[in-house]
């Protein structure tokens, strides 16, 4: 695998091999005899051959090691090593080169080191440091372990636990957040620039980028690289970067593809910290070419460089002190404060193109293309705190990690507004029964919405979030989601000019009724609150001064947040000049700071307002900036530690061999209605006398079991001829399995779900039980992992919510039993990545608590989510 340093350059990290010997003699005789000594105690000149055997043969369980490489050459080496048999503490050390020092190798190893060690059981690290060695107790002391110390016989000893706390969660991503940010800088804002495929004769792909490049101004060197030319666009030209003997942090590579890996080669040579890929015919062109795409990821990574690209349109950074036209655009936005990213390079252009058009000033600008290593994700950790940015537009066609995006997004979106077009976001058919693995080891009961005992949902499952549901998953993690590449623009434009709202109520003013009403109308779709007063119409045969004299009531009226403003001309000849008189009173009607839109059905909106070619664009964007402003008033919310969680039994009940759903369950407290399953009526007799009656019996198939309406769930059945009786007809009916579970009290059938969603990872979902909620997709939906204020929103949010809350006299049920319920199963998926799919379904809810007559569990593959374990590319 391939990790991020502390300076943004990659190295290479992996599980030591005996063939390593001869890497692990060179990297010693490289140690300066400082570092030989704080690492061994001794002069420890040479490795002997019986302790380098022992170094390189390991068994990957009770001793581990890795080894960090920069291209081919071992530079550090981490292990642990377990105590004693069976014990749960385990020695750690490392050593890294001393040309490497001082760049976050140790930092990585211990987290690699410390994974590896909680999967194979052992709770414990325990080092023996030098005092002299502070940048090693440095290590240790800065990663938010809580560490014990002994000083004794010359030696620091050293003992902390490994377990993730959030202050090593918090620690890890702060380093996550530097490294990636550090790396994409080095991109955005080189000293200088190699570029390599544009043509002596000026025509081409290449010559166009280069002549973008040289006629934007770039402010560093710019060193065309070319085989036999010794000018390439009235530059001077090198057969190798390095001969210029200039600084280049950034290659810009427009060759066939099959020359690409020399260029990465020739680039390293030169110092070059980054490469952005424009040439074509890598993934994207098929098998062959998604093999040469990894040993191009593979050979830049090994260099320490990072790729953008390949098959790119380029990259632009419109600071005045960099001045960056690395792009197939032969024209860029002028400088200003939003930072745009495309996976698109086709479409990149036309973009770049619309947001010069509306005059929307650009900070940088990313074409990921194949998107082979840099993506959005590392876009976001450089805009967060890069000064020139105040304003993200993303334009995704895909997720490489969901679950990153999503916890990227929730820290970045409260610091700078996240703006996202993207892709229809659910995978039809993941419904909890998905997948070889999904198992149904309970039966649950039906009945009507508000059931009586043992009574739960109907039999339909929702196959994960609906578009709807997807907005709303967006908007909860602070990204306003649009659904056009105008209303992206539309909503960045809002952002980038005017201030957030402080709350929802909008105020319309106008010089046409009809123009006014569509206005409020059009608010009311949007999610606004038209305020009391308005729309107000100043009419068609109102004056400048009128117009600006009711903007300004506007402005000063508490009870307005945001002003929609709208203009139409008057008749030929009514009023000269009106479009200029009203034009130049918009802004000084809107001195007050509230965020106001315009639509101007004829003629321009003066600089600083957002106009809009018709009004329900203009209220949109502005429905879109205020739900955002919403979500930051709200407090970000804390995710609970739940004490009474037994993860070794979750472990257990976990085994392939051994799968236990209601062990797994258990182990996170949550509790399932038994049931038993019988195949004839002796047994189901026998099931009954054990449960204890009255008994309810429901037909074993999964899309009959909530079908109270077929005849497929008998309740209440008292005693063993009921229970019989029950059975012969159900048998006859539906087929001889059926389930037997004891009856419990009466409350309102909930459904509990956790799906894999390609746009945010798991997500658990909430909603109440029935035909008609289930048709119409009444659920709500949070990416885990839970918050407090996740799990109470959930519960309240569905349409038929009121339900809970006590509707026609009905006693109000357990929220807040609901709302643990769903934290449970939240930290359920948040710590166990082979629970893909959970269903709970029937819950019933009551004033008293909650009962689980339910659940399914569906498993997936064991590999860990791409966003949980130790940092890695």
């Amino acid at each position: 695998m391939d990790v991020l340093l502390s300076d943004g350059t990659t190295v290479g990290l992996r599980p030591i091999q005996p063939t390593d010997a001869p890497g692990i003699v060179a990297m010693h005789s490289r140690f300066s005899e400082r570092t030989r000594y704080l690492r061994y105690f001794s002069p420890y000149p040479r490795i002997p051959e019986r302790d380098l055997r022992r170094f390189v043969n390991v068994d990957h369980h009770d001793r581990e090691a890795f080894v960090v490489l920069v291209g081919d050459q071992i530079v550090a080496v981490g292990r642990y090593e377990r105590l004693g048999p069976a014990s749960p503490e385990a020695e750690v050390a490392f050593v890294v080169e001393d040309a490497y020092q001082g760049r976050g190798i140790g930092s990585v190893l211990l987290e690699h080191l410390a994974d590896a060690a909680r999967r194979v059981g052992i709770p414990t690290f325990v080092a023996e440091v030098l005092p002299a060695n502070g940048a090693m107790l440095r290590v240790f002391a800065d990663f938010g372990y809580q560490v014990q110390r002994q000083f004794a016989d010359g030696v620091v000893h050293l003992s902390f636990p490994i377990a993730p706390t959030e202050a090593t969660l918090e620690v890890q991503r702060g380093r996550e957040h530097r490294t990636e940010a550090r790396s994409v800088a080095r991109l955005l804002a080189p000293r200088g620039v190699a570029f390599y495929g544009a043509s002596a004769t000026g025509q081409g792909v290449g010559a166009a980028v280069l002549g973008h490049l040289r006629d934007y101004g770039f402010t560093g060197a710019v060193v065309p690289v070319h085989p036999s030319a010794r000018t390439v666009a009235g530059l001077p030209a090198y057969p190798s970067a390095a001969e210029a003997g200039l600084p280049v942090d950034l290659a810009v590579v427009a060759v066939p593809p099959a020359a690409v890996e020399a260029v990465v080669a020739d680039a390293a040579s030169a110092g070059a910290h980054g490469l952005v890929v424009i040439s074509a015919g890598f993934a994207e062109a098929g098998a062959d070419g998604a093999v040469a795409q990894r040993r191009l990821v593979r050979a830049a990574h090994a260099a320490g460089m990072r790729i953008i690209g390949p098959n790119c349109l380029g990259v632009a950074n419109t600071g005045t002190e960099v001045r960056l036209n690395a792009t197939l655009a032969p024209r860029l936005p002028v400088p200003g404060r939003v930072g745009l990213f495309s996976q698109s390079g086709a479409f990149g252009v036309a973009l770049l193109a619309e947001v010069d058009r509306r005059g929307l000033g650009l900070s940088s600008f990313v074409s990921a293309g194949n998107r082979a290593d840099v993506s959005g994700n590392d876009l976001l950790q450089y805009w967060q705190d890069d000064p020139d940015t105040d304003v993200i537009l993303l334009y995704l066609e895909t997720f490489g990690n969901p679950r990153k995006f999503a916890r990227l997004a929730r820290r970045i979106g409260r610091e700078k507004p996240i703006v996202a077009l993207a892709p229809p976001a659910h995978l039809p058919g993941l419904g909890p029964s998905a997948g070889p693995n999904a198992t149904n080891p309970h039966g649950g009961v039906a009945g009507p919405d508000a059931a009586g005992p043992n009574g739960g949902a109907a039999g339909l499952v929702a196959a994960g979030p609906d578009e709807v549901a997807v907005s709303a998953l967006f908007a909860h993690s602070g990204v306003i989601r649009v659904d056009t590449v105008a209303e992206l623009l539309d909503v960045g434009v809002l952002l980038a000019n005017q201030p957030l709202p402080a709350g929802d109520r909008v105020g319309v003013v106008g010089n046409s009724s009809a123009l006014t009403g569509l206005a409020a109308t059009a608010a009311a779709a949007a999610g606004l609150t038209v305020a009391d007063g308005y729309p107000r119409d100043v009419g068609p045969h109102a004056g400048a001064a009128d117009f600006a004299t009711a903007l300004a009531a506007a402005v000063a009226d508490d009870g307005v947040d945001a002003l929609v403003a709208v203009f139409a001309p008057p008749l030929p000849g009514q009023l000269p000049d009106a479009e200029a008189d009203f034009t130049s009173a918009l802004p000084a009607a809107l001195a007050g700071g509230k965020p106001t839109v315009a639509t101007f059905l004829a003629g321009r909106a003066p600089s600083g307002v957002p106009a809009y070619p018709s009004v329900e664009e203009a209220v949109r964007a502005l429905g879109r900036v205020t739900a955002y402003a919403g979500w930051l008033r709200r407090p970000a919310g804390t995710v609970p530690e739940l004490s009474d969680v037994d993860r070794d039994a979750a472990q257990v009940a976990l085994r392939p061999e051994t799968f236990d759903p209601t062990g797994l369950l258990a182990a996170y407290g949550i509790d399932v209605v038994e049931s038993v399953l019988a195949a004839s009526e002796q047994e189901a007799a026998a099931a009954a006398r054990r449960l204890g009656y009255p008994v309810a019996m429901k037909a074993a198939a999964a899309g009959l079991r909530h079908r109270l309406d077929l005849g497929a769930v008998r309740l209440d059945l008292p005693d063993e001829a009921r229970v019989r009786r029950a059975y012969t007809e159900m048998a006859t009916e539906f087929g001889a399995d059926v389930l037997i579970q004891p009856m419990v009290p009466p409350g309102v059938a909930c459904v509990v779900e956790l799906v894999e969603d390609p746009a945010f990872g798991p997500v658990v979902g909430f909603g109440v039980g029935g035909v008609a909620t289930e048709l119409l997709g009444d659920r709500a939906w949070r990416a885990v992992p839970l918050t407090g204020r996740d799990a109470a929103e959930l519960v309240d949010e569905p349409r038929a919510a009121p339900l809970l809350r006590g509707h026609r006299g009905a006693a109000p049920v357990d929220r807040k039993a609901l709302a643990e319920l769903l934290l449970r199963v939240g930290q359920l998926a948040d710590e166990q990545p082979r629970a893909r799919t959970l269903t709970l379904n029937p819950v019933l809810a009551r004033p008293d608590g909650l009962s689980v007559l339910h659940a399914s569990v569906g498993l997936g593959s064991a590999a860990a989510r791409p966003d949980t374990g130790p940092r890695r590319l």
